[in-house]
C-alpha cells in the first residue's frame, strides 16, 4: 500500500524564522539605547527646568516631570518603543500572510470554484491572492490533483492525504505569524511591574528626604510623590498598549487560521463528494 509522501521542511520558512529571530535580537538593545538617548538629550534638556537647572530645578513642562521620574524611566520607555516596533513588524508580517486582497472574499471565491468543480479557477485565485493563506490552500489543491491520478489509494486514504497535506502546510506557515508575540505579551506584565517598582523607589526617596529635613514640607512631599508616580503612569500605559496590540494580532491570526480551516474542509469535502462512487 502506498503512503502519502511527507512534505519536507521548507528552507524558506527556516530562513524567515531566522530573520525574525535576528530582528528581535537587534531590536531590543536598539530600543534600550534609543530610550536612554531620549531620556538624556531630550527629556533632560535644561529648557524643561526652572533656571535651566537640571539637577534641582523645578520642572516647567511635561518632559521635565517625566525626567524627574528617575533612572527607571528610560527602561520603561524602551519597553514602549519595543511594543511600537514589534507591533509594526507584526502588522507587516500578518498583512503579507493575508495576501493582496480580502481574505474572506478570497475564501468565498475558492469555495465557489470548488463547488463548481473548477480546481483550475481555485488555483488561479490562490496565485492572485498570494500570502500564507493562499500558500496553504494552493498546497491542498496541488495534493488534490495528485490524488486524482493516484490509483494506489482508496478514496478515504486520498481524502486523508489531502487533509494531512493541508495540516502540514498550515504547520509551516502559521508559526511565523506568532513569532515575537511572546515579547509583546511579556511586556504587558513587565511594563506594569517596572512602573510600580520605579514608584516604590521614588516614594522611598521622597520620604527619606522628608525624614532628613526634620520638618513637614507638604509642597516638597507632593512634588516628590508626583514625580514618583510618573513611573506608574508610563508602566500602565505601556501595558495597556501591549494588551491591545496582542489581542489585535491574536484575533487576526485566529481569523487567518479559521479561513484556512474553512477552505481546507471545503477542499476535502469536494474531493470526497466527487470521488465517493469511484
Amino acid at each position: 500500500m502506498a503512503n502519502a509522501p511527507t512534505k519536507p521542511t521548507s528552507p524558506v520558512k527556516k530562513e524567515s524564522s531566522s530573520s525574525s529571530g535576528m530582528f528581535a535580537t537587534l531590536t531590543i538593545p536598539i530600543c534600550i539605547v534609543v530610550a536612554i538617548l531620549i531620556f538624556i538629550f531630550i527629556l533632560g534638556q535644561p529648557s524643561h527646568f526652572a533656571d535651566g537647572d537640571v539637577a534641582v530645578g523645578t520642572p516647567v513642562d511635561f518632559f521635565g516631570r517625566i525626567y524627574r521620574g528617575g533612572n527607571l524611566v528610560p527602561v520603561i520607555m524602551s519597553y514602549l518603543l519595543m511594543v511600537i516596533v514589534f507591533s509594526i513588524e507584526r502588522f507587516v508580517v500578518i498583512g503579507k500572510a493575508s495576501g493582496t486582497g480580502n481574505v474572506d472574499a478570497f475564501v468565498h471565491k475558492v469555495q465557489s470554484a470548488l463547488n463548481a468543480g473548477n480546481i483550475t479557477a481555485a488555483e488561479a485565485e490562490c496565485d492572485k491572492q498570494k500570502g500564507s493563506v493562499a500558500n496553504v490552500i494552493r498546497s491542498g489543491l496541488k495534493k488534490y490533483r495528485e490524488m486524482e491520478v493516484d490509483d494506489n489509494l482508496t478514496v478515504d486514504q486520498k481524502t486523508l492525504a489531502i487533509q494531512k497535506d493541508i495540516e502540514e502546510a498550515t504547520a509551516l506557515e502559521m508559526p511565523m505569524l506568532e513569532q515575537n508575540l511572546t515579547i509583546i505579551a511579556t511586556l504587558v506584565s513587565i511594563g506594569t511591574l517596572s512602573g510600580l517598582l520605579g514608584t516604590v523607589f521614588g516614594m522611598i526617596k521622597a520620604f527619606g528626604e522628608l525624614a532628613a529635613a526634620g520638618a513637614t514640607n507638604q509642597t516638597a512631599l507632593s512634588a516628590s510623590i508626583s514625580e514618583a508616580l510618573v513611573n506608574t503612569a508610563l508602566g500602565i500605559s505601556t501595558s495597556a498598549i501591549s494588551i491591545i496590540m496582542y489581542n489585535v494580532f491574536t484575533s487576526k491570526i485566529d481569523n487567518l487560521t479559521y479561513a484556512i480551516d474553512e477552505t481546507g474542509f471545503s477542499i476535502v469535502q469536494t474531493f470526497a463528494a466527487s470521488h465517493k462512487n469511484k
